[in-house]
């Protein structure tokens, strides 16, 4: 995905005429290109007046933001006591099998970003995997296949 700094100074000017805060921008920015790009970082620090290792502190604490490129789909596993008992183990290896990624990691294509949790708070619906913000309970890695290939088809609908 191309960056441009101009789109990039667009969602920073829309924030500041709102009465936006450096979080907004980032959280714009971050909706836009599904991470942080380092340049957007820098005109965040200079658009606010807010040093920039202030940014960058925020931009790392908070787990929705990204230093890194996600794919357009995110794949969450809980990894959590109750999931991780009910097989989730099994679910993210089938799934790192599937699409050749490691946790924290993107695929080559861009398309899915698979991430571990340490619990979502719904440990009777054990395991589960969350992906695109939908929750998906009592997994198995079957089930886990199937969940890649609905995603894969509805992309296959959109392309």
């Amino acid at each position: 995905m191309q960056i441009s700094i101009d789109e990039i100074n667009d969602l920073i000017r829309q924030e500041t005429q709102n009465d936006g805060s450096p979080i907004s921008a980032l959280e714009s920015i971050q909706a836009r290109y599904r991470y942080l790009p380092p340049q957007a970082l820098i005109l965040v620090s200079e658009n606010f007046d807010v040093p920039l290792s202030q940014v960058y502190s925020v931009a790392t604490f908070y787990h929705v933001f990204s230093l890194k490129p996600k794919g357009k789909h995110s794949l969450h596993v809980c990894m959590g006591t109750a999931c991780h008992v009910r097989g989730s183990p099994q679910i993210l290896d089938r799934l790192q099998t599937k699409l050749d990624v490691k946790p924290g990691g993107t695929t080559r294509d861009k398309l899915f970003t698979l991430e571990t949790v340490n619990c979502l708070g719904a440990c009777a619906l054990g395991p589960i995997v969350v992906a695109d913000g939908e929750y998906s309970g009592q997994m198995t890695a079957q089930k886990a296949d199937g969940l890649v290939k609905k995603i894969m088809r509805a992309e296959e609908r959109r392309g």
